[in-house]
């Protein structure tokens, strides 16, 4: 055999291997895309229990919702938290972040479901006719709101039929999963990223795209002209957390400004750390709960009270106005010590106040 014909077999059989690593990539997409195309039907999405609720007054309300469109209420009186709407598109998170508290719904269940579009565009067409004052619709309660484009394009421009209502996108993905949003301006949609320091991405949100891969998409269709929100939720009190975070606020801030941002610190449902551990996932954050409170475990209120000063102070710093700050299922307590605006019976993250 000639040198010419020993590097023809050589090429010929790197080709032919290529061919079948490129068949066996598409086949094993092919299979990830059966699997998380699941329907759910709107009478079984109802009757999820939302594991951060705990009793439900929908009696007070003019209209009390439907199979899709959720009032989503939190009765606690020492929270001070109020009513916002959840639009249920979806359950589930393929992020499978090892402190998510949707582990606590379904037994544990996280493979995402999908309503069918025809279904929900129905449901949110009765949604605009009942519901009287402008509202938020979170599409990122039961799942996250960009985990699947191309089924959320057409709910977000459903939107842009009317004025009064707005949908907030939640999410952890990173910039291929905004491109529908850059096609055209969606004038009532909010974009929102749940945003970490990357010590606690590393340790527990390790499917999720990297803190700097969420900023970039944040920073994508805020340029685009969006509403973009940011919320840092749950702050873990890591070693050096001080360092971690600050890091992520000087990353953030260098890159965009939110139009909001909301804080939060772990909370810790029986549920969610049940599941978490039948699991088997990483459930070394449950060390740093201290009491008990009506939303389950949390760090203790020192330690929160700490951890928001902390915050705050280094936004205010920078330049970023405290009024458009928010801490989310925290305690009046907490509010009151922190010398913040609370407008009780409003979410001040979702609701009519964060408009």
């Amino acid at each position: 055999m000639t040198r010419k014909q020993d590097k023809a077999k050589y090429r010929d059989a790197a080709f032919k291997a290529w061919k079948t690593m490129r068949k066996s990539k598409r086949e094993k997409a092919a299979r990830y895309s059966q699997e998380i195309i699941r329907f759910i039907e709107p009478e079984t999405i109802q009757k999820i229990r939302h594991p951060e609720t705990s009793l439900s007054k929908t009696e007070e309300l003019p209209w009390k919702g439907n199979r899709i469109v959720v009032p989503f209420h939190k009765t606690p009186p020492d929270i001070a938290c109020g009513m916002f709407w959840e639009l249920r598109w979806a359950y589930g998170c393929p992020l499978d972040c090892s402190y998510c508290y949707l582990r606590g719904t379904l037994r544990g269940r996280m493979k995402p479901q999908f309503v069918r579009t025809e279904q929900i565009l129905k449901a949110l067409d009765e949604a605009f006719a009942k519901i009287r004052e402008p509202s938020i619709f979170n599409a990122g309660e039961l799942s996250d709101a960009l985990m699947k484009p191309e089924m959320m394009a057409p709910i977000a421009r459903k939107f842009e039929e009317q004025k009064k209502h707005r949908i907030y996108l939640l999410t952890k993905f990173g910039a291929s999963n905004v491109r529908f949003l850059l096609e055209k301006p969606l004038k009532q949609v909010i974009c929102a990223w749940s945003i970490n320091a990357r010590s606690v991405a590393k340790l527990w949100e390790r499917s999720a795209p990297t803190p700097d891969e969420r900023i970039k998409a944040a920073k994508l269709v805020s340029e685009f002209g969006y509403d973009t929100r940011i919320r840092i939720d749950p702050i873990f009190p890591v070693k050096d957390w001080r360092m971690h975070y600050e890091d992520l606020i000087y990353s953030l801030l260098s890159s965009l400004e939110p139009n909001r941002i909301i804080l939060g610190t772990p909370r810790g449902l029986w549920k969610t750390i049940k599941y978490a551990r039948d699991a088997c996932v990483d459930t070394s954050w449950i060390k740093f709960f201290g009491e008990d409170t009506s939303w389950g475990k949390k760090l203790t209120f020192e330690q929160r009270k700490e951890i928001y000063q902390f915050f705050f102070e280094k936004f205010k710093a920078l330049g970023y106005p405290s009024s458009r700050i928010s801490m989310c299922k925290e305690t009046v307590e907490m509010w009151d010590a922190m010398k913040l605006n609370l407008i009780r019976g409003h979410c001040n993250c979702y609701g009519i106040n964060a408009w």
